[in-house]
């Protein structure tokens, strides 16, 4: 279980660091992990796919990961109220056939009163770049 760093109502500051504690989660690329950010009966939508619950999350997260491979993801805090958290996202990552994608987007996050995502809705769109282009290169 990941430590709930703050309980809404955030602030912007601790909305800022909690954005950037959710971004190492998912670029740890381990679906358990980033599972636990979610409330049992947490809703996505994300893309075109509806999701209800943290198993149906799971499965998703597990898939996600065996396609996008050397996954690299950044969040940005756009705003907050109250329990609610709008992010910008940018994220990077490689098809098995070696083709490079950078991913731009959306997403509005709700938390419960325990600190746990229990609506997540994403917009994002696919740009095809070269290797060459990546800007989001893991720290040595």
């Amino acid at each position: 279980m990941i430590p709930r760093l703050f309980l809404p109502p955030f602030s912007p500051e601790n909305a800022e660091l909690l954005v950037h504690a959710t971004a190492e989660a998912w670029n740890s690329c381990n679906a358990e992990k980033v599972a636990e950010l979610f409330s049992d009966d947490s809703q996505w939508r994300n893309r075109s796919k509806f999701l209800q619950g943290k198993a149906e999350i799971l499965l998703f997260l597990q898939r996600k990961w065996e396609v996008e491979l050397n996954f690299r993801f950044q969040a940005d805090l756009w705003c907050c109220h109250k329990d609610r958290l709008a992010i910008q996202v940018e994220y990077e990552w490689c098809n098995s056939a070696g083709f490079w994608y950078r991913s731009y987007g959306n997403e509005l996050w709700q938390y419960n009163k325990e600190g746990l995502i229990s609506y997540r809705f994403a917009s994002t769109n696919d740009l095809p770049i070269k290797a060459s282009e990546r800007k989001l290169l893991w720290e040595n």
